[in-house]
């Protein structure tokens, strides 16, 4: 199934996602990689505030490359997911909604993704050129001194993404296997 949706990511609308839907995002999202995580747990260890709204919010795994002439933003393909696990049970308990990146995610990610009622998105990986043309715009909010890794703040429209997997648990990668094992048998 397909989805246009208008961020923020509620939990109805994260509800009604199929691990294997097509989604469109437009709206706001936020950047964040490990390093950026890993401050906003320490910030949240110490009682402060976190620099972007997490409830209903989608985070995507990725730090782009400049932007050149005329351009919001570089390059813009998502990173490998599994760097923020340690990190991404606190924020689904937080209200996160959805993270957008690249691979497999542990079974604590996607037992706090099922309390939370969040949603995990694959990027295509090796398109982060296209991707970036999804991108309208572009605000650094948190943490410069990791440039490509500070939080950014994105404007996007019809940012393409894959369900990989839904707030049941629904996995598009187990599921994608069984389905190939059981017609080559």
């Amino acid at each position: 199934m397909k989805h246009q949706i208008h961020l923020p990511l509620t939990r109805d609308k994260a509800a009604a996602i199929t691990a294997g839907d097509q989604v469109y995002f437009s709206g706001v999202m936020y950047t964040a990689r490990d390093a950026a995580h890993k401050r906003l747990i320490a910030l949240l260890d110490a009682g402060e505030a976190l620099p972007f709204p997490v409830e209903d919010g989608v985070i995507y795994y990725v730090g782009p490359t400049p932007a050149r002439l005329g351009q919001v933003i570089g390059s813009a393909g998502p990173t490998t997911s599994y760097r923020m696990d340690a990190y991404a049970p606190r924020l689904l308990a937080l209200g996160l909604r959805g993270m957008i990146g690249k691979g497999k995610r542990s079974a604590e990610v996607v037992e706090a993704m099922g309390q939370a009622g969040a949603v995990y998105f694959g990027a295509i990986g090796g398109a982060g050129a296209l991707i970036a043309d999804c991108i309208k715009a572009v605000e650094l909010i948190a943490f410069p001194d990791l440039g490509p890794e500070a939080v950014r703040r994105l404007t996007v429209e019809d940012f393409p993404v894959t369900a990989v997997i839904d707030s049941r648990g629904n996995n598009l990668y187990q599921l994608g296997r069984t389905a190939y094992l059981s017609q080559h048998k």
